[in-house]
């Protein structure tokens, strides 16, 4: 990350499936004439962003596709169940008037069968795009993890390379801040080294971060020259650390964590449009709490995903269609949303912004001052700031290290019922934490 992409240091992302979100069809494509004006009900709910605390909202996919969007036909088209240019101009105008950035979905491994490209290519050798796609010893072209629908491109064919640059630049140059790269793990680094410099070029503030599920992400970092990856391992660690009340699990993820933190700072979630919902995910509904008290106290760039700040249900299906339940549509207006989410909310929002007031924790590290199967004392420090989250997962209460803090931030229980005790040699302070509760310490 340069110095001119600094605002990511402060950004806190809202990440949004446009297609679910809006109530479009995702069975059927893009391919009709008549454009349904959508994503002007999407930017009214940037206020909603706005008082979340984010300062950031990523979008999916929002360019013309097959279906679900994430099989492209037309890079440079608006899908027209959501819109057109016109309404992503002026989402894009409504976003920074609010100073909010707008982070788009771009997908580059593969694309759509009606993609123009490979409807020519199919035609036969004889196509100016019949070396844009790979074919494997049968013939057949080569498909993302057994989709059929979904044709990979070959990233080794400069005029790929010059193309996705293109549709980069294109939506950059109306108004785009950065892109959120998918299935950047199947794509080899070497193709994104040859295509972000030129675009950083005309760019300079624009930010980078690719879709990487694991690996190692060090070396992608380093020889694809992406600003950041998704952090699917801190994700796993988060939510099977609490379930299987473990903290050591937590505690070996968080040590990897401080490494990529030395090079890049990943972007860190609980849910996103791919995963069961964090509020599914946990097997007790009073360790949401804890599972959020981490996401915004740890370093990276944390990203929530569309009503898991409504506390919002849904789990992941492995069939045809299995994404519906949680890629949900959301009501006309935050004042339809159910009251049963408020209390999630504020916490997201007391939670964000302490995140705002200390926007060094983007690239802190962690060290343990208390560790047990079911608690956890973290010192989670930049340079000579720091704080300490200190997190109990047992029926009982539990006095946990607490190192040089002073003062209570923020806790489950009201801040005078999570009484601080210096010791008598003056070794540092202890702080008492109550069944199933936390404390964030200055």
């Amino acid at each position: 990350m340069t110095a001119l992409t600094d605002w990511v240091e402060h950004a806190v992302h809202w990440q949004v499936y446009p297609l679910g979100f809006l109530a479009a069809p995702t069975t059927e494509g893009s391919d009709s004439s008549t454009v349904q004006h959508r994503l002007p009900r999407l930017a009214g709910w940037l206020d909603y962003a706005v008082e979340l605390g984010a300062s950031v909202v990523q979008l999916g996919p929002i360019f013309a596709a097959e279906s679900h969007g994430y099989d492209t036909v037309d890079h440079f088209r608006i899908d027209p169940r959501l819109g057109d240019e016109h309404d992503f101009d002026s989402f894009v105008l409504a976003a920074h008037e609010r100073g909010v950035r707008v982070v788009l979905d771009g997908v580059f491994n593969h694309v759509g069968r009606s993609h123009p490209a490979f409807r020519s290519a199919s035609t036969g050798d004889d196509s100016p795009y019949a070396d844009w796609f790979i074919r494997d010893r049968d013939g057949s072209y080569r498909t993302f993890e057994g989709h059929s629908h979904l044709v990979v491109l070959n990233h080794d064919n400069p005029a790929v390379a010059d193309y996705v640059a293109s549709v980069l630049d294109h939506w950059l140059d109306r108004g785009a801040d950065g892109w959120r790269l998918d299935a950047a793990y199947a794509v080899p680094p070497s193709f994104w080294a040859r295509v972000l410099p030129a675009v950083r070029s005309r760019h300079h503030q624009a930010w980078f971060v690719g879709e990487v599920i694991h690996g190692d992400y060090l070396a992608t970092v380093a020889e694809s020259g992406l600003d950041s990856l998704t952090q699917y391992e801190l994700w796993k660690a988060l939510w099977s650390s609490i379930n299987d009340a473990n903290f050591f699990e937590l505690a070996w993820a968080l040590k990897r964590h401080n490494e990529f933190l030395d090079r890049f700072a990943p972007l860190t979630f609980l849910g996103n449009h791919d995963v069961t919902r964090i509020a599914s995910r946990l097997g007790d509904s009073r360790h949401l709490a804890h599972a959020l008290v981490l996401l915004f106290t740890l370093g990276g760039v944390p990203s929530v995903y569309y009503g898991d700040e409504q506390a919002f249900r849904a789990v992941k299906q492995e069939r045809a269609g299995g994404d519906d339940e949680i890629r949900p549509a959301f009501p006309d207006s935050p004042e339809a949303l159910s009251p049963l989410g408020v209390d999630v909310f504020r916490l997201h929002q007391d939670l964000i912004g302490l995140r705002r007031r200390h926007s060094w924790l983007h690239r802190a590290r962690t060290s343990e001052l208390s560790l047990a199967n079911k608690q956890l004392s973290l010192a989670v420090s930049a340079g000579e700031n720091r704080l300490v989250v200190a997190l109990n997962l047992d029926d009982a209460t539990t006095e946990l290290a607490a190192g040089e803090t002073a003062a209570v931030l923020l806790a489950s229980a009201p801040e005078a019922a999570v009484p601080l005790h210096r010791s008598s040699d003056g070794s540092g302070t202890t702080v008492t934490i109550e069944p199933h509760g936390w404390a964030i310490l200055a």
